[in-house]
């Protein structure tokens, strides 16, 4: 690989982990500095991860805080990284295919954290998206790579999962794809939480929620 190869691509996931927290706060997910999102670059081992307590109008990309993930030393920054990297460095290490990763303490869904709820699987959405339930951890302390531990634990193959007492963890094989997955993760908390006001929300049987997931993932939009 070479070295100018090397920093076209970690350019390119600074641009692309950049807007990523950017949009945190303009699709609702967070207040203040209450989210961050980060990106991995598998081949180089680099991770780059919002600045902890930095605002986000004030992110670039050379402000994020590069990191290597075999070691966990940061590379070439002055600025602290977000203090949930102990959680971002144990899933990348122990979730084959992951390359970006979000946090957020997002209303609705958060909601369900405090009251220590999945959110059910009844909504097609929540089908397409997911494949099952939302799950939601117990909770867990935030102490070394316990959370890691915890999400890996209690995940099932939703791209998210709900920390007790806590938020929300999300990811995907991109930061822009995990974004998607905590945006539509708040987004159906708060349907699932408008139908909990009118009655018990219907639950989509395993078999009719395959259905749709199968679609979504294999046969939905562009090839």
């Amino acid at each position: 690989m070479g070295e100018s190869t090397l920093e076209a691509r970690l350019e390119a996931l600074r641009v692309e982990v950049t807007k990523a927290n950017k949009l945190l706060p303009e699709t609702g997910l967070v207040t203040m500095h209450s989210g961050n999102a980060s990106g991995y670059d598998p081949e180089s081992g680099m991770l780059v991860i919002k600045p902890s307590g930095m605002d986000y109008d004030r992110i670039t990309p050379e402000s994020l805080v590069q990191v290597h993930v075999p070691t966990g030393e940061v590379i070439g920054s002055s600025l602290r990284p977000s203090v949930d990297l102990p959680h971002h460095l144990f899933l990348y290490r122990n979730l084959p295919g992951v390359k970006g990763i979000i946090h957020t303490h997002s209303n609705y869904a958060t909601a369900f954290a405090a009251v220590g709820r999945p959110v059910p699987l009844v909504l097609t959405a929540i089908a397409d998206e997911f494949g099952a339930e939302i799950p939601c951890a117990p909770y867990i302390d935030n102490e070394g790579e316990h959370i890691g531990e915890a999400i890996l634990k209690y995940r099932n193959r939703s791209p998210a999962i709900i920390m007790g007492n806590h938020g929300v963890f999300a990811w995907g094989d991109s930061p822009k794809s995990a974004l998607k997955a905590a945006v539509m993760t708040e987004d159906v908390a708060k349907t699932v939480w408008i139908a909990m006001q009118i009655g018990e929300p219907k639950v989509i049987p395993a078999e009719e929620a395959e259905k749709w997931y199968d679609r979504y993932h294999n046969r939905y939009g562009q090839s």
